[in-house]
């Protein structure tokens, strides 16, 4: 198999460095302009990774697509429109495609696979990879568990069974409209963990895993999801590198946004959880926590009365 990993960025670059490790013959693609492109370039590494023989580093995207069998995808979820029109004009549509990331677009609120399938990319050809794990962990040999889900059964399986090894055990996901916002609105609760980091408030962490989760699983039903995926790898079980792990961007942007320092990495949640107030709007669901991170990153309120606040909300039964 040969992949061409689309994205030489954190995750994109560790992709590289799992595949190849793997086996598997891979290309990494990124542009010439990044400078995650010029440090790989450069160095051949980068804080996380050190690329091995056998990878080829390119900044030619035409090249990067047609020489793969499968493309993974791993950029900021906001560039995905632009890039998904860009490799269709090699013949991209016609290959498998992994979305190798989470979030939802910031003005529509849509799926990740819902922007692939509008750009013409058939739906059956179409698979995302979530689930918990942090590079810096992976690369000292400690394994996770992560999933796969897709429109198409015997693609989830094959991809899950190709790429599996004693590092990554891969499920199979039944559930792409749970997966997708699970993975995505995680990251907004990992915004909200921060705050509380960084306000002192790290016992109140466990009742915003509860309400979170369940907020997330209102949300998957009405959208027309299983809400129990809410519960699974793609959102609550992704919770302990989202919410307390020292590598996870979105919970040290929280903390750093809390103590008035600027935090320059990415931080899925600050788009996610604008894109989720616009599904909450379409749908009709009330999603707490998310509104106060979103008052929290656009309307500029104290971050710590905001969360403090969802506290004194009249009492509700726990599972509402």
């Amino acid at each position: 198999m040969k992949i061409s990993v689309l994205g030489c960025g954190r995750w994109g670059s560790f992709l590289t460095w799992y595949l190849a490790s793997q086996g598997i013959e891979t290309t990494v693609w990124g542009r010439e302009t990044s400078k995650s492109y010029t440090v790989l370039k450069q160095t051949g590494e980068n804080e996380y990774v050190k690329l091995g023989k056998g990878i080829h580093l390119t900044s030619d995207l035409e090249e990067a697509v047609l020489s793969a069998e499968v493309i993974i995808i791993s950029i900021k979820s906001q560039g995905l429109r632009e890039l998904a029109c860009k490799i269709k004009e090699f013949g991209g549509e016609t290959k498998p495609v992994i979305l190798c990331m989470k979030g939802l677009e910031e003005g529509t609120g849509k799926r990740l696979t819902e922007i692939m399938i509008e750009s013409g990319y058939d739906k059956d050809k179409l698979a995302v990879w979530v689930g918990p794990g942090h590079i810096q962990e992976f690369t000292q040999g400690k394994p996770n568990c992560m999933l796969i889900d897709g429109y198409n059964k015997e693609l989830v399986k094959k991809i899950a069974d190709s790429l599996k090894s004693n590092l990554i055990r891969f499920y199979y996901g039944e559930d792409i409209i749970g997966s997708e916002i699970g993975a995505a609105s995680k990251n907004v609760m990992g915004i909200a963990a921060g705050v509380l980091d960084g306000g002192g408030f790290k016992s109140l962490k466990g009742a915003l895993m509860a309400r979170g989760a369940r907020e997330v699983a209102r949300l998957i039903k009405a959208m027309g999801g299983n809400e129990l995926s809410a519960y699974g790898l793609c959102h609550l079980g992704d919770y302990e590198t989202t919410l307390f792990s020292e590598f996870s961007n979105n919970r040290r942007f929280g903390e750093e946004l809390y103590k008035g320092v600027k935090f320059d990495k990415l931080a899925e949640g600050v788009y996610t959880a604008k894109a989720m107030m616009v599904l909450a709007s379409k749908y009709n669901v009330e999603l707490p926590i998310t509104r106060a991170v979103y008052n929290i990153v656009y309307e500029h309120h104290d971050p710590l009365a905001e969360l403090l606040t969802l506290f004194g909300r009249k009492n509700v039964a726990e599972f509402n």
